[in-house]
């Protein structure tokens, strides 16, 4: 086909085209970033425990409560603690008297005996003074309530040790991101990445990866690595457990390759099975 001299202006300007694409595809690049799903996770958590075996009386606070230092989120039943406390005071008190008539007597030995009671009943009685100060279940810190509801188990039994809620602050969030293990070479530890929440696409939150853990999961037939992030911002409206989509800059590369090396990789992956 004759190509070259006048006419055929309409052939000549679609190979003009093709070699004009192919040149932009040969030369130009782009940002190469590796898209990811992403978690807002709480960077702590501070539990909220039983601190003795007893009975729910009240519980106000639920998950997703905001909560101030010192606020009460739930409160035990007392009742057994306080008959407890005043049985132990009034035995102090029994061997009190005893104790005086015992030196009024000058009997030594019933003395020590005493004396030793009156110890291990006062040793009681604070005891069970600090159970009784522990009973009402507060927040030491100002934020959110992760984990917990107790409204529907009241009068239920817990146990010492109990975790009952699981406060989380509002300043100090790390984003978990989710790198498929096809990608996980790329990422490195200081590179950083913009976040996009579900909640507000219209913002997006920089970020910068700060750990790479070398534990993989399964999920939907692929392979994923938890890698840790963190916000350089942190705005006020951040929520524990907010979702979106993170993306790694990685460098820049051949538009080309950015475009096609995913069908690539699978292309000779399959062949590799296929072959012999």
């Amino acid at each position: 086909m004759k190509v070259i001299g006048p006419g055929r202006i309409a052939l000549k300007l679609s190979l003009a085209a093709v070699a004009g694409l192919l040149l932009f595809l040969t030369l130009a690049t782009g940002e190469y970033r590796v898209s990811t799903t992403a978690t807002l996770e709480p960077v702590v958590r501070r539990a909220v425990v039983a601190p003795f075996a007893g009975y729910i009386a009240e519980a106000p606070a639920r998950a997703g409560d905001l909560v101030r230092p010192d606020q009460v989120l739930a409160t035990l039943d007392d009742r057994d603690l306080r008959l407890q406390r005043l049985k132990w005071a009034s035995q102090y008190e029994q061997l009190g008297k005893q104790h005086q008539q015992a030196l009024a007597q000058r009997n030594a030995a019933q003395v020590m005996i005493l004396s030793a009671q009156m110890d291990q009943a006062r040793a009681e009685v604070a005891l069970l003074e600090d159970q009784l100060g522990r009973s009402r279940l507060r927040s030491d810190i100002d934020g959110i309530v992760v984990t917990g509801d107790l409204s529907q188990a009241l009068r239920a039994p817990v146990e010492r040790g109990q975790v009952l809620f699981e406060v989380a602050p509002l300043d100090a969030f790390r984003v978990i991101l989710q790198v498929d293990e096809r990608s996980i070479a790329d990422v490195q530890v200081g590179q950083a990445g913009t976040l996009v929440l579900s909640g507000t696409p219209h913002e997006g939150l920089p970020f910068r990866v700060a750990k790479i853990t070398p534990v993989s999961t399964a999920r939907e037939g692929r392979n994923y690595f938890r890698v840790e992030a963190t916000l350089d911002q942190k705005p006020e409206r951040l929520r524990p457990g907010m979702e979106g989509i993170g993306k790694i800059a990685i460098d820049r590369r051949l538009l080309i390759w950015i475009w096609t090396h995913e069908v690539i990789d699978w292309v000779r992956l399959k062949l590799w099975t296929w072959l012999p």
